[in-house]
């Protein structure tokens, strides 16, 4: 009896027989009247755009022809208008058709056949492990030798790997049938309209086909990190009222930590570059130092306490924007220097970025620590802040800075030459270079734009935190930066990324950190949660590679 529902191939014909039928015969109707008017009207236009293309033809063949078809597109234009309200009837009968036995008389057969087969297809499957499990253990009883015991178990490993494989090739083709049975509604719509659907049709196929080509292991190795993290914030937003009594979820906090999240938007955007072409930066937090410094002692308020070198710089004789703008430009170049630098060491010899960038490190605090005696140099200008990045109805415009980055950068990345050999690098430099790209061009530049945008989160630092630069400031950053891409998508494998993971791997990051921060929870216990969502982050991504290989 459980199968008296299961539907065989000539049976569901049959059920679809007086569909097709009747809707064949609309359909003839219809492409009859569609024959001198729509159908004509489209082979025309077309006729008509590939003349406005064609060389062949001088001027005034041109305007001959082009003048004939227009006076037949007006006639078949005309037969088009003259059939469309008995077009439209007919449409109408064929939908009504469609509404009223459809699903009543085929698909909801169909959908229940293909339950009735998937439980038939499952039961086959539990009864061949079952038979499997009985005859392994038969032969294992008649079996002395270990090794063959364990060519036994080896075999029957196979065996159950196989039915295995049957069954899910069973159940595929089980959805396979429901999906078509699906589609084909869709099918006889998209005839009778010329491919014009609702937004309710369009949104129903998007939803069949998203639940078809749905896989669970994909959709976590996609996913999972980031529903753990959501879970992770909703209980850090339940349990900080109750703990420190101060509600976590307010406006004023998400703001908080937009602004935060804003300077560290460029070091993420900047390092992003160099992920997507399986490298990195650990020397992005000395950047920031770096700028900071810098960025301090050109917009200092008076003249500056610390030296430089031993020498005391005094900018005041400049007017503020000219300062402003003049650290900009130093805390750019300066960041860029060394980027160029580390690019052309990995480009030009082969070196690892990580090797590079290390240096990189080493050398710019070793220079900034000893020229400055790691001192602090005090707060900018305090009239700075409200001038480059103030805040206009409590909305802090610092984040704006941090949008006109991301366009500007996903712009690079999506509507460039450049963009696209940084993904043909990344993903392949082998093939890229006997394609004709110039791999090192194209990974100095990547170390260019990413200093540029260094140099820039800096300063935008700078400006947020009233200066207080020293070559301490933005220690450990460049975790967070790269924490950020890897939490976004960035893969360390190369060539895959987009902006907008990158995007909310910064948010991410940053209301981690906040939430933390409001709760009370230890510094260095931060480490460990960013520790964690790292090697998480990583460890799905490359089980995503290696899946895809």
């Amino acid at each position: 009896m459980a199968n008296s529902t299961i539907l065989t191939a000539d049976r569901e014909a049959d059920l679809r027989k007086p569909i097709d039928e009747y809707i064949g015969k609309i359909q003839a109707q219809i492409d009859a009247l569609r024959v001198d008017g729509t159908d004509k009207v489209v082979n025309i236009q077309n006729e008509l755009d590939n003349l406005k293309r064609d060389r062949i033809y001088t001027a005034e063949e041109k305007a001959s022809r082009e003048s004939k078809l227009k006076a037949a597109l007006e006639t078949a234009k005309a037969v088009e208008a003259k059939n469309k309200d008995q077009i439209s009837k007919l449409i109408a009968d064929g939908e009504s058709y469609l509404k009223q036995h459809y699903d009543s008389e085929y698909y909801q057969h169909v959908v229940a056949s293909c339950k009735q087969e998937k439980a038939a297809a499952l039961a086959k499957y539990q009864s061949a492990v079952a038979q499997l499990e009985k005859e392994h253990q038969a032969t294992v009883a008649k079996l002395t030798d270990q090794q063959e015991i364990k060519d036994e178990k080896y075999v029957h490993k196979n065996r159950l790997f196989d039915a295995k494989m049957q069954r899910d090739k069973d159940l595929q083709e089980i959805k396979d049938r429901q999906h078509a049975a699906f589609d084909y509604k869709y099918h006889l719509i998209d005839m009778l309209r010329l491919s014009k659907f609702t937004f309710a049709e369009s949104m129903a196929q998007r939803w069949e086909n998203y639940k078809y080509t749905f896989n669970r292991r994909d959709f976590l190795l996609r996913n999972g990190l980031y529903i753990a993290i959501i879970v992770i914030f909703i209980a850090l937003c339940i349990i900080t009222p109750i703990v420190k009594n101060v509600p976590l979820l307010t406006v004023n906090n998400a703001l908080n930590i937009l602004q935060q999240a804003s300077p560290r938007m460029f070091l993420a955007l900047g390092v992003a570059g160099l992920i997507l072409l399986a490298g990195t930066d650990l020397s992005i937090g000395r950047m920031v130092g770096m700028g900071m410094t810098a960025a301090t002692i050109i917009m200092h308020k008076g003249v500056n306490t610390g030296s430089v070198f031993g020498h005391v710089f005094d900018f005041t004789g400049l007017p503020v924007i000219a300062r402003v703008l003049l650290a900009l430009v130093v805390c750019i170049v300066l960041c860029t220097v060394f980027t160029t630098i580390a690019g052309f060491f990995t480009a030009k010899f082969k070196m690892h970025p990580f090797i590079s960038t290390m240096a990189n490190m080493l050398v710019i605090f070793g220079l900034v620590t000893y020229s400055t005696k790691g001192v602090s140099f005090g707060g900018i200008e305090t009239d700075i802040p409200n001038m480059i990045i103030p805040k206009i109805g409590g909305f802090p415009t610092i984040i704006l800075w941090a949008i006109a980055a991301v366009v500007i950068v996903w712009f690079i990345w999506n509507k460039t030459t450049f963009g696209k050999n940084l993904f043909a690098v990344g993903g392949n430099a082998e093939a890229a270079a006997v394609s004709g790209i110039s791999v090192f061009r194209v990974t100095v530049g990547a170390f260019i734009l990413a200093g540029i945008l260094y140099g820039f989160g800096s300063w935008l630092e700078c400006i947020r935190m009233v200066g207080s630069g020293s070559a301490a400031y933005g220690q450990g950053w460049e975790m967070d930066a790269i924490a950020a891409c890897v939490v976004g998508g960035v893969s360390f494998t190369g060539g895959i990324g987009k902006i907008s993971g990158v995007v909310v791997g910064v948010f991410i990051f940053t209301a981690l950190t906040y939430s933390l921060t409001t709760l009370g929870i230890d510094t260095n216990l931060q480490f460990v949660f960013s520790g964690i969502i790292i090697l998480v982050a990583v460890m799905l991504d490359c089980l995503k590679y290696v899946q895809k290989k």
